[in-house]
């Protein structure tokens, strides 16, 4: 991940005194509108975006990747996978359950957050066997 975050700003509905929606890219912010921002922040809440990774086979080791760059992402915006209160999980097969639970135990300190692990039909990056997306806190 490694380069720096692009963030843009939108008012939230009510005015003054409300928190501020800002939505945050890998790197700058796009020339055009992209489906979907790496996370959105709402005060101190963060909303991360599915992850996914294909540069490496194995449900162990894209669990791994893709926890690793989220936690860069998190700690780029103030907070750190300590500080996650839901993580979802899709799996392409539910048959790498238990790999997927190899790389994920102890990644989150000794209090983890909710989750929710769910097969499902396909992901949309080609070769990638996981997904996950989280709400965290700053």
């Amino acid at each position: 991940m490694g380069a720096a975050l692009g963030a843009a700003a939108f008012s939230a509905p009510g005015g003054a005194g409300e928190p501020e929606k800002k939505i945050h890219f890998r790197g700058p912010r796009p020339s055009s509108t992209p489906l979907f921002p790496s996370a959105v922040t709402l005060g101190n809440l963060i909303f991360v975006s599915g992850h996914g990774v294909n540069n490496v086979s194995g449900a162990k080791a894209q669990t791994t990747v893709t926890l690793d760059q989220i936690e860069e992402l998190l700690i780029n915006l103030g907070s750190s996978l300590k500080k996650v209160l839901k993580c979802n999980l899709y799996l392409k097969d539910i048959r790498d359950y238990a790999a997927v639970n190899e790389a994920y135990l102890g990644r989150f300190g000794p209090e983890p957050p909710a989750r929710t692990c769910l097969e499902v039909s396909n992901i949309p990056l080609k070769d990638c066997v996981v997904e996950i997306e989280m709400i965290a806190y700053i």
